[in-house]
């Protein structure tokens, strides 16, 4: 069931929390507040998100920032995250980054406004597209993409070269949405540089962050000029794209799904410029998050041999010497769905999602909002709330997931994929890709870590791993074994 329309628009008036937050006085901001700059003394342009991270563990589980004249409330509290959760009384918030990429992608899925008809029409249309029987559909499509990820790892293993794992998982993720929902090879395996998508694409990204910092009109024309281009790109490209899918036939993937279906009950379909909108979306978002994921994991399975070893026990276990596994074998892997699970609890690749308030109401019962207030959950903090996930909550544990551990917890406390009816549409996609991935990876793979390499977290509105690069020992194809060990974790970084 899609979201109820509010109209997320904010009131006649709105200009900011200090009228949205009747008593903002009450909620902690950092000290040295200086005129027009507010809380930026010392703050990285690089690196927003992590800064709020830092001051979060100061200020407490709600705090605020002012920037240029404009105040931000921040949420974290496991509590506070469970209000905002509630359906009834709280709608999806289009604001910060999100609103930044409407000049690329304007009321697609990711960025329409609530009251913007775009939105339901899509999603109603394509929520089929990501059933178990399409998802199944798919998973060939990713045993081949993940074929030519394994063909470039082995060359690079024979060579004794360490591999760029983000860089591999964003040509991966990349592939891999583009295939299995467009029908189109970038050929980003058989590339020297990135495709020209993907800088297109890296650089719209970039010039949102930016944006998320400072005003618009700080930035030099030359930098606007540049973003123009960009999308101009990445709208070429899609266009070229649908113009050939429209003298052929597919093979009822997600663009069949755009041209072809209507809406179940209106009989509406999606518009040339709702389909491009809609196109570009799922090539950035459908693989930016996983493909940080994925990264994330991997740096972990590297750091914790004891992990990887219980979770490629598993993997021989559940698959054998099946050369490829079928899709409901991946489905079998929980322990190394717990070891994606703990990673995107530490690093959730998309950190932040905001919510606005339907009508006037008391969030928590302790902080009254108006129609239209927002805030934002801080999810990396969310996830490592001491009085959920206890005072070792950045100690890497995938047993965090056992479901004994799962039930134990309170409702809306690990948020990787957002919340709500407007919640990540392809979560399941990103995690059997995501799965099926680490499972061959382990199976082929003894991953060698750099000893000297610390965790760096890059910020373009998702993160990622910076700088990450893993040794490569190809492992022989190992029995199935006849019973699974469990050994136990140590902590992390």
């Amino acid at each position: 069931m899609a979201e109820t329309t509010t109209g997320s628009a904010l009131p006649k008036g709105f200009r900011g929390a200090e009228q949205g937050w009747p008593e903002l006085h009450r909620i902690p901001h950092p000290p040295r507040r200086i005129p027009l700059l507010g809380d930026l003394l010392g703050a990285s342009r690089t690196t927003p998100l992590q800064d709020s991270v830092r001051l979060a563990r100061r200020l407490g589980p709600i705090f605020r920032r002012k920037a240029f004249g404009k105040e931000f409330v921040f949420v974290w509290g496991a509590d506070l995250t469970a209000d905002l959760a509630d359906e009834t009384r709280f709608a999806k918030h289009v604001g910060l980054g999100i609103a930044n990429l409407r000049p690329v992608v304007g009321d697609a899925l990711f960025t329409a406004y609530n009251h913007e008809p775009n939105w339901q029409l899509a999603h109603d249309v394509l929520a089929p597209g990501f059933s178990r029987e399409a998802m199944a559909g798919y998973h060939t499509m990713m045993l081949d993409v993940a074929g030519r990820l394994t063909g470039h790892w082995d060359r690079a293993a024979l060579a004794g070269r360490t591999v760029d794992v983000p860089g591999d998982m964003t040509k991966l993720t990349l592939e891999t949405i583009a295939r299995t929902g467009f029908g189109h090879d970038f050929g980003s395996f058989e590339r020297a540089r990135p495709h020209p998508f993907v800088t297109a694409m890296v650089g719209t990204l970039a010039h949102a962050q930016r944006l998320n910092t400072v005003p618009a009109s700080f930035l030099t024309r030359r930098s606007a000029r540049r973003n123009e281009a960009d999308i101009a790109y990445l709208n070429r490209t899609v266009d070229e794209l649908v113009r050939a899918r429209r003298t052929t036939s597919g093979d009822g993937d997600l663009l069949d799904r755009m041209l072809e279906t209507a809406h179940p009950e209106t009989g509406e379909r999606l518009s040339a410029e709702n389909v491009r909108r809609q196109v570009i979306t799922f090539l950035v978002a459908g693989h930016e998050t996983t493909s940080g994921a994925l990264s994330f994991a991997l740096h972990y399975l590297a750091r914790h041999p004891d992990v990887a070893a219980r979770a490629r026990t598993e993997v021989d276990r559940i698959w054998g010497d099946t050369e490829l596994p079928g899709y409901d074998q991946v489905a079998k892997l929980r322990y190394l769905r717990r070891v994606l699970d703990e990673s995107l609890r530490l690093w959730p690749t998309a950190p932040a999602f905001a919510r606005e308030a339907r009508e006037d109401t008391v969030l928590a019962g302790e902080h009254p909002m108006r129609r239209g207030a927002w805030a934002l959950v801080l999810t990396p903090m969310l996830h490592r709330d001491p009085e959920v996930w206890g005072a070792d909550a950045e100690r890497f544990d995938p047993d965090r997931f056992d479901p004994k551990a799962v039930r134990s917890r309170p409702p809306h406390a690990f948020k990787p994929w957002g919340t709500g009816a407007r919640a990540c549409i392809g979560r399941q996609f990103a995690l059997h890709e995501a799965t099926l991935v680490l499972g061959l990876l382990l199976r082929r793979y003894a991953l060698r870590p750099d000893p000297a390499y610390r965790l760096r977290v890059t910020e373009r509105l998702t993160l990622m791993p910076e700088g990450l690069r893993l040794g490569l020992d190809r492992r022989a194809p190992a029995a199935p074994p006849t019973r699974e060990r469990h050994p136990v974790s140590e902590p992390g970084d």
